[in-house]
């Protein structure tokens, strides 16, 4: 067995390794695709090891950048209120007085503490950590978002429901190139059905218009020389016609007075519910994104977002409702084939609070893994005493991990072949559903699953 090199800061590393590491980060702003390196065929060797453990992906993206250092990484100091209720589990340190419901879970949770963004600019790791790689980048113009990806692997376009579905989102980055039925479907939900799903001249006059419509489009459609464009409109016709006045779809998206309550009743907790009845009723929904923002907290960060004494805020709604969905999946089994991912675009400054009493913009960050067969009780990575920088990565790579490893996780999870190249794409480069960067080779947390 080969020797463990110990993970040394790049500040601490001689001139010349300092200067490796600049040029990787020069690679990840810059783009992969404008610097020397292996060929994206190198990439592609073959089918790599993956772990398919899970059928469906949740992917909580915790927009505006949660403190890593007063939720999944803790670290404790003067700053800590009381109320944070710091609590050790096994070797997990956990304020159970800010995420109650989820210390409740941590036999299922895993916690990745070694992740480190490439930078501390909203809108760009947004983007970022949606389609996987550098928004700056050579291909990044037709990036799809990771869930396009999984929905052409894994979806089938004639299912009732599109196999990626983006709740609470309202839009997201540019929607790639690939074909138009794994674009995300933006759904708010409301708990009174599918919104938008139902035609003022009620579903018998709505039908005489769409049979009329198909009528008059007969000789069209029939035309070689249009091409696959008619028939994918068309398909998307259908598809759209079998979410409307559908009961099953219906009842994914109608929630009874006692469940909304269990959930909390918020914009998280009607996402959460959606969420575990598109998995419970598996018409078709691989990968369910659910945006909750509100992380950016600069200011107050002790009296708004993450007041444990306030059950009405961000923090402690945001718990409910993930505990909840945790806890229904769990009771059913479906736990163990879903995967469910909770992150932000980057971490927040350590140690005291600054002049504002909140946090600013910092690179390190944390990441919470649940269900999907992940091992429970589970800490990957170590940072030092004030969560400011990594100093054990706690996987095979030895290095901090990036959002590009967490793509790869989540394709791995799924049973995706995360070496995979695309060969279709429009500038006829090669798109490689994992980017590689000048001389980093990205890869999954393999380690997650123990």
């Amino acid at each position: 067995m080969n020797e463990r090199v110990p993970f040394v800061p790049f500040w601490r590393r001689p001139a010349l390794d300092r200067r490796v590491f600049f040029r990787h980060l020069g690679s990840a702003v810059a783009g992969s695709f404008f610097l020397p390196g292996r060929s994206l065929e190198t990439v592609a060797r073959g089918a790599a090891d993956v772990k398919g453990t899970a059928r469906y992906a949740v992917f909580v993206n915790m927009a505006g950048a949660p403190s890593h250092v007063d939720t999944f990484d803790l670290k404790e100091g003067p700053w800590t209120l009381p109320e944070m209720e710091p609590t050790s589990y096994g070797g997990i340190r956990w304020p159970r007085g800010l995420l109650p419901k989820l210390a409740e879970h941590l036999d299922s949770i895993a916690l990745l503490r070694s992740a480190r963004t490439h930078a501390v600019v909203h809108g760009l790791m947004q983007t970022w950590i949606q389609i996987g790689r550098n928004p700056l980048s050579g291909l990044s113009k037709i990036a799809p978002h990771i869930g396009s990806v999984v929905a052409r692997e894994l979806g089938d376009p004639k299912a009732v429901l599109p196999p990626f579905l983006s709740l609470n989102s309202g839009g997201g980055p540019n929607r790639g190139y690939l074909e138009p039925w794994t674009e995300p479907f933006y759904v708010t939900p409301g708990g009174r059905g599918l919104p938008n799903s139902t035609s003022p001249i009620g579903a018998a006059g709505f039908d005489r218009r769409y049979g009329l419509l198909l009528e008059l489009d007969a000789e069209t459609r029939a035309l070689e020389e249009i091409g696959p464009v008619v028939g994918e409109y068309e398909q998307f016709n259908l598809t759209a016609r079998t979410l409307m006045y559908n009961d099953n779809v219906t009842r994914v998206f109608t929630f009874s007075t006692e469940e909304t309550a269990r959930y909390g009743n918020t914009g998280i907790g009607r996402a959460c519910l959606a969420a575990r009845n598109l998995i419970q009723a598996d018409l078709g929904a691989r990968f369910i994104q659910i945006t909750v923002g509100g992380w950016d907290n600069h200011s107050g960060i002790y009296t708004g977002a993450l007041n444990p004494a306030n059950a009405n805020g961000l923090a402690r709604t945001f718990d409910q409702a993930l505990g909840e969905m945790i806890s229904d999946l769990k009771s059913t089994g479906l736990l163990n084939r879903t995967l469910i991912v909770c992150m932000g675009e980057f971490g927040r400054t350590v140690g005291p609070l600054n002049s504002q009493n909140g946090r600013d913009h910092f690179q390190q960050q944390a990441v919470l893994f649940a269900g999907g067969g992940v091992k429970g009780g589970t800490v990957i990575g170590k940072t030092n005493d004030t969560g400011a920088f990594t100093v054990d990565p706690g996987w095979s790579r030895q290095r901090d991990v990036r959002p590009e490893d967490i793509e790869a996780t989540i394709y791995s999870a799924l049973g995706i072949d995360y070496s995979k190249v695309y060969r279709d794409d429009p500038l006829g480069r090669g798109f490689a559903l994992v980017p590689t960067n000048q001389e980093e080779e990205y890869a999954p947390v393999h380690e997650l699953w123990g």
